[in-house]
């Protein structure tokens, strides 16, 4: 007990910054890291809402929209999450995030200056650039203000800026392409992440790693080498399945939220403004589950002592949501159309948090933010990179037989039934994740001993 109290002692005596976190800042922090990834959101999804408008200015097709919102797009974020992951786990954590919302700000701006298809894939790959270094170094610093037992729920709240991004997007990005045009709109959401780097840069703390353990680990203990850390995570067949179940909802995922905007524009009548503020009302919607599927996960792991309620809350959810996205994309009333598309929505949010946290769990103190950006790597490579493409390539397929209005809706529920295999591999990892959770904290104990 004493040589406990004197190891914590030596630790905040060599970080004295450790001794002033109290509950209220650990708070702003999670806040300040909300905002930012509402404004990497924001600046990723405002092109939703833009695609029509660009279609028409520079003549491409459907698939074309589908690389432009997607693979574009994930082969940047993907390829460099892990190297600037890599990175933050060796140095100050803050700063990489700081330099990131910059360069993606920047480069959502850049897109309004865009002269032709190929300029504005290039100022989308820099933005995911940006975006690439923005949720693996704030996921390391929620680990080490927030003790396990509430990170969960922390990694849900922060992960409330998808939705809350997504909505700020579809909204401003609706009206402001109605007002002032596409190019205009661009630079108008980029340029408020600018600010959000300011504050991270000097308001923003870099806390001791490990600080949320029970024991703090020793300050001068490295970070292994990349190479080692990708071969020790992915040892773990939790980690795994975990990661790929993540990856494979993430193709319905982001089909929807890249491609939704055109399906009200097409087979509803609606004009940019008006699906962009529907849109809006339904990330709005969407943020319930995104908060839901942490909390549960937290709730239900802790009353029954089982872990395994981490991968099955959104296995489970991820099954269930199937037959709501038939009637979200088929029915032609929306009376029947927004209230299945409130449901699908928060169940399609649920995985957010208890993935996050699982990432987290499973990875050493100085693997965490390598962790997330294996997770990320999966999810926006995979996701990002194929789904949007894919029922972009379906909806060009069907076009010249059920026709423009009526090609997108198929595109996206055939993309959709996707989830039935994202599921089987959320309960597939659930076998394995109490013994690779128990492995981890061996190994984080024998650390902080060492």
């Amino acid at each position: 007990m004493a040589q406990n109290a004197a190891d914590t002692a030596q630790a905040v005596q060599a970080h004295p910054a450790s001794a002033q976190y109290s509950q209220g800042y650990r708070n702003y922090v999670l806040g300040v890291l909300f905002l930012g990834y509402v404004v990497n959101v924001m600046d990723r999804g405002v092109l939703a809402v833009l695609l029509e408008s660009i279609r028409h200015e520079f003549e491409v097709s459907d698939k074309q929209l589908g690389l432009l919102s997607g693979l574009a797009f994930a082969l940047f974020y993907s390829t460099l999450g892990v190297p600037i992951a890599a990175l933050a786990d060796r140095s100050v954590r803050k700063n990489v995030l700081g330099a990131c919302i910059a360069l993606w700000s920047a480069a959502t701006a850049a897109c309004g200056m865009a002269v032709n298809f190929a300029t504005l894939l290039t100022t989308r790959a820099l933005t995911a650039v940006g975006e690439a270094g923005g949720t693996p170094p704030s996921h390391s610093l929620i680990s080490d203000y927030f003790a396990r037992s509430k990170r969960a729920t922390a990694l849900s709240i922060y992960a409330l800026g998808v939705p809350v991004g997504a909505m700020l997007g579809s909204f401003l990005g609706g009206w402001g392409n109605e007002i002032f045009g596409w190019r205009l709109t661009f630079m108008f959401i980029g340029a408020p992440g600018l600010l959000v780097a300011l504050l991270v840069w000097f308001t923003v703390r870099e806390p001791p790693r490990g600080l949320s353990e029970t024991t703090a680990p020793k300050a001068a203990q490295p970070a292994p080498p990349l190479s080692e850390s990708l071969r020790f995570l992915w040892g773990y067949s939790a980690f795994r399945h975990m990661c790929l179940a993540a990856g494979l909802h993430s193709v319905v995922w982001y089909a929807g939220s890249q491609l939704n905007a055109v399906f009200f524009q097409r087979s509803h009548g609606m004009t940019s403004a008006q699906a962009g503020s529907w849109l809006a009302l339904l990330q709005l919607v969407g943020a319930v589950g995104t908060l839901m599927g942490g909390m549960l996960s937290d709730k239900l792991s802790t009353k029954w002592n089982d872990r395994r309620w981490y991968m099955w809350v959104p296995g489970i959810a991820t099954l269930v949501m199937v037959p709501f996205q038939f009637s979200s994309y088929l029915a032609d009333d929306l009376r029947i159309v927004m209230p299945s598309f409130c449901v699908m929505m928060i169940l399609a949010s649920m995985f957010f948090g208890p993935s996050f946290a699982v990432s987290q769990t499973l990875a050493t103190l100085r693997t965490r933010a390598v962790a997330t950006s294996i997770l990320l790597f999966v999810q926006t490579f995979v996701g990002l990179g194929l789904g949007p493409f894919l029922a972009g390539a379906v909806s060009d397929y069907l076009k010249p037989t059920v026709g423009l209005q009526d090609s997108m809706r198929y595109g996206l529920v055939i993309v959709g039934l996707v989830n039935l295999w994202a599921a089987a591999h959320y309960f597939r990892g659930a076998r394995t994740i109490r013994e690779n959770m128990e492995a981890t904290e061996r190994l984080n104990r024998a650390q902080a001993a060492g």
